[in-house]
């Protein structure tokens, strides 16, 4: 029970994943799970896609047809060297999620176990420089009040 208490607030939802998926092509889920290299990554690309696509249209807005050749040219290279392996990795991502999700919250539940573990092993630690009471604990014994009046 203590496991779950300490689990709930930090572990890392699978329907919470596969919105940020939505925008996957910025890599928002990968930055949820903590796969911040490859979230940057997918940032970047999103970023030169981006590029490209701006280029495209600023070299065709207002030109004549021959003019604009050569910008839209660079503007599709960019825009699809990016957006293709990106839109791929996203499509892959679809699939991994589930198993990215699992991982996560396991490492979570380890390292929830280890600190748990270690309280267990080592009282004192929680208590104060004296070895008294925990701090913040009552100096004397709570005795619980009866709900309603005796008499």
């Amino acid at each position: 029970m203590l496991l779950n208490s300490e689990m709930r607030p930090r572990e890392k939802s699978l329907g919470l994943a596969y919105l940020m998926l939505i925008g996957g092509h910025l890599g928002v889920h990968r930055f949820y799970l903590k796969r911040t290299a490859t979230a940057i990554v997918q940032l970047v690309l999103f970023l030169i896609a981006a590029l490209g696509y701006i280029v495209m249209l600023v070299t065709t807005a207002g030109f004549e047809e021959t003019e604009a050749t050569a910008g839209l040219f660079v503007g599709l290279i960019l825009f699809f060297v990016a957006a293709a392996p990106l839109f791929v990795w996203v499509v892959i991502d679809l699939f991994l999620i589930p198993g990215m999700v699992r991982g996560i919250n396991a490492q979570l539940e380890q390292e929830i176990m280890h600190q748990l573990e270690w309280l267990r092993n080592h009282p004192q630690a929680a208590r104060g420089n004296d070895g008294g009471q925990p701090q913040g604990a009552p100096s004397q014994p709570y005795l619980p009040q009866p709900p309603y009046p005796q008499g």
